[in-house]
């Protein structure tokens, strides 16, 4: 990686959190059902989830984690993997990706997407060594729009790269991303994708990660804010067709792979907005 490029990425302040509540899922074409994920009880608004194991934090290290499982990144990664009109997609090398608010696009990019807010904060956690924090490890999160289009890629959303960005973890194995709730479209139940690398030298294309993963939402505040707020509109017949059973990525980790989430007021007012907070188990 260009010197120019590592320094400024280093000068950009990261949001840590400390505290993980969830955990969740797995890029390599296909998903695997040999691993599960660790999910607390705590403030969980799932209806899915038929059983929970306790996951705390504290200091550097969670008292259990688990490798998640990998999933696949799908057709819209923007990692360098692919193109679009025939020109390779790769953000990671983009000046300004790395962000703690991807709800704007950013560089030469302009557009704010649209929806319901979510704080996500998440702890990166070495399964082989106690479940230590991963200092200075390197997570890549995207997911589509409230209409359920990619930023880059989708029509109508190809001159925007909004819902984007790479975060580097603090001492404690912590980033925090701001974003949107993600919208539901045909044939899969509503998610966030991640990569991790070991490094932000190694976060420059998808070859470099140790893992490619996704967060599946959880059924009741999805089905609550799709019902409830007009941007959304087009994911309440989707997500009426869809079950976590049915979605040919997260049918075989089943509630492993939903993320707690709770209102980020205190009425229970879910088109608020949500706090997530999830512990990522990494075999580093």
């Amino acid at each position: 990686m260009a010197p120019n490029i590592l320094a400024r990425r280093k000068m950009l302040g990261l949001l840590g959190s400390a505290g993980a509540a969830a955990l969740i899922a797995g890029c390599n074409g296909g998903s695997s059902g040999s691993s599960t994920a660790t999910t607390t009880t705590s403030s969980s608004t799932t209806s899915d989830s038929s059983s929970d194991d306790s996951s705390s934090s504290s200091g550097d290290t969670t008292s259990s984690c688990v490798a998640d499982p990998e999933e696949t990144n799908g057709p819209y990664p923007g990692d360098g993997s692919n193109s679009v009109n025939g020109s390779t997609v790769n953000v990671l090398t983009d000046s300004g990706i790395i962000r703690s608010d991807i709800t704007s696009s950013f560089g030469s990019y302009s557009g704010t997407a649209d929806g319901v807010p979510v704080v996500l904060n998440i702890q990166l956690v070495d399964v082989n060594n106690g479940c230590t924090a991963l200092d200075g490890y390197v997570i890549y999160l995207w997911h589509c729009n409230a209409e359920g289009k990619y930023s880059l890629y989708s029509s109508g959303v190809q001159n925007v790269n909004y819902l984007r960005g790479v975060q580097e973890a603090d001492s404690d194995g912590n980033v925090s991303f701001t974003t949107i709730f993600p919208g539901c479209y045909d044939g899969r139940w509503p998610h966030m994708h991640f990569e991790i690398f070991s490094s932000l030298a190694e976060a420059t294309q998808y070859g470099n990660r140790v893992l490619c993963s996704q967060f599946a939402m959880p059924s009741d505040a999805a089905s609550t804010l799709y019902s409830n707020v007009s941007e959304y509109s087009d994911s309440v017949s989707n997500f009426n067709r869809i079950s976590i059973s049915s979605d040919n990525v997260f049918g075989d980790n089943s509630s492993a792979e939903i993320t707690a989430m709770t209102p980020t007021v205190d009425s229970g007012n879910y088109v608020d907005g949500y706090e997530m907070s999830i512990v990522v188990g990494i075999s580093a």
